[in-house]
């Protein structure tokens, strides 16, 4: 018997409180050692890693590569799949290589493969693949199932063409199939974190809303606690509640963080749509155990009636490069607001002269605007300002053409009162143009409508 079957099996003859360990909030941005051995030590029934999300933005997705280093993430799979060789118990991890698509899933599996050869591992698979087939797709939006959200224009055919690979969100349904096909190790595509640890505590009968409440608060951590921070934290569920304990001894998971940590990610701090059903936290309660740890009990599930997969996708949209300098010119940084602009209009007729405009340019003046929406009115202006100025065009090379122009007369533009003409503003390193490649946006960000929420994810099972 396998590690899933093992555990599942357990629990049917014993049942007890089950113990879960979430690793890391994202898998290849490295493990705290101290802490990941103090919760091995515990003696966890599952390790549980969350391994991406959409927060990295679109590009990832687009080309197919992982946002984390390979070395890094390497050292992580390593350490988290001895860990778990070593207790046998299920090792869980969601979307794979940072973005879920096959390109990042195939490369995590391909880790995972190595290691094993070079520790001389054995063990049995589960692989949940995240990709929606796009004549699925097609015909979805043709028959009308597919709805918008979060300001996203409808869906069209020419933006599934367009999408370099398009994922699906799944739930706890693919997760609960792998383990129950008894299996050491479970590697999905895209994926619900809260779907890597709540599915097996669901498949042994615990409540699923407590389940799925602690799942919401361990696929991060301990970023739950105060002070918050990335390193492994542990839960203990029980059919009544569960108890947060963070692995590093300097982090306290008090009532008020654990409380606050449901605001994470979400409009509704008292409803969580999951693509299983939703989650109601009106009636969570939250109860110190002692000055590091908490109990978690009221949150309740109701299971959906019309299950829904988020959908996402990207498609590039030109090449990158930027320009980057700063001012410490009170002058300039008084009137760079309508200078810019006028900046852009003169490359504008210099890079255009005898073809039309093929890209964008766009400025963030970090110290005015460059992070905030909307700025106060009348605010004073900073003594200093960061310039970010960004062009996408057709190709690398003209991309490249419109910033170092710029750069050139950003440099000696004209205002009123400026006092010298040797330079406007300063560049932090030589060249200050970075060409950075393809630029990606979602163009799919919608909800495909499903009458079986799983069957977009077949389970494969090998043998490593």
């Amino acid at each position: 018997m396998n590690a899933s079957g093992r555990i599942i099996d357990s629990f049917h003859r014993a049942p007890r409180p089950i113990r879960l360990l979430g690793a890391s909030g994202q898998l290849g941005y490295g493990i705290p050692a101290a802490a990941f051995k103090a919760g091995i030590e515990r003696r966890p029934d599952l390790i549980g890693c969350d391994m991406g999300s959409i927060d990295i933005g679109p590009t990832y997705l687009g080309k197919g590569e992982m946002a984390t280093s390979p070395e890094a993430t390497r050292r992580d799979l390593r350490r988290v799949l001895l860990a778990a060789r070593s207790l046998d118990v299920p090792l869980v991890i969601g979307t794979a290589g940072s973005a879920g698509a096959a390109p990042h899933l195939d490369s995590t599996l391909a880790m995972l493969r190595d290691i094993a050869r070079t520790d001389g591992l054995r063990f049995r698979m589960a692989v949940i693949r995240a990709d929606i087939p796009r004549p699925v797709l097609s015909d979805a939006v043709r028959a009308g199932k597919v709805s918008s959200f979060d300001g996203m224009p409808a869906l069209t055919e020419e933006d599934i063409i367009e999408a370099t690979n398009i994922v699906g969100q799944m739930g706890m349904g693919p997760f609960r199939k792998a383990l129950e096909a008894d299996v050491d190790v479970i590697v999905a595509g895209r994926a619900c974190d809260t779907a890597i640890f709540a599915s097996l505590p669901a498949l042994l009968g615990f409540p699923v809303g407590l389940a799925m409440h602690m799942a919401k608060i361990i696929e991060c951590g301990s970023l739950c606690c105060v002070p918050g921070g990335r390193d492994p934290i542990l839960a203990e569920l029980d059919h009544d509640g569960f108890v947060l304990e963070s692995m590093n001894p300097d982090r306290r998971a008090t009532p008020t963080s654990v409380a606050a940590h449901s605001l994470y990610e979400q409009s509704d701090p008292f409803t969580m749509q999951e693509p299983d059903g939703t989650l109601e936290l009106t009636h969570a309660h939250y109860e110190a155990v002692d000055d590091r740890r908490t109990r978690v009990s009221g949150a309740t599930w109701r299971d959906t009636t019309h299950p829904t997969i988020k959908l996402e996708g990207a498609r590039k949209i030109g090449e990158r490069a930027v320009l980057l300098c700063g001012s410490a010119d009170p002058r300039f940084i008084d009137q760079c607001k309508a200078l810019l602009p006028k900046v852009a209009d003169l490359v504008q007729s210099l890079v255009c002269e005898d073809q039309p405009m093929d890209y964008t340019l766009r400025f963030r003046v970090y110290g005015i605007d460059g992070v905030r929406m909307v700025v106060p009115e009348n605010e004073a202006p900073p003594g200093e300002v960061f310039i970010m100025g960004e062009c996408i065009a057709p190709t690398r090379e003209r991309a490249s053409e419109v910033v170092r122009s710029c750069k050139q007369f950003l440099l000696h533009y004209g205002y009123p009162g400026r006092l010298s003409t040797a330079g406007n503003v300063a560049f932090p390193f030589t060249p200050p143009e970075v060409s950075l490649g393809p630029a990606y946006r979602f163009n799919v960000y919608h909800l495909l409508h499903v009458d079986d929420a799983d069957a977009l994810f077949p389970v494969e099972v090998e043998t490593v």
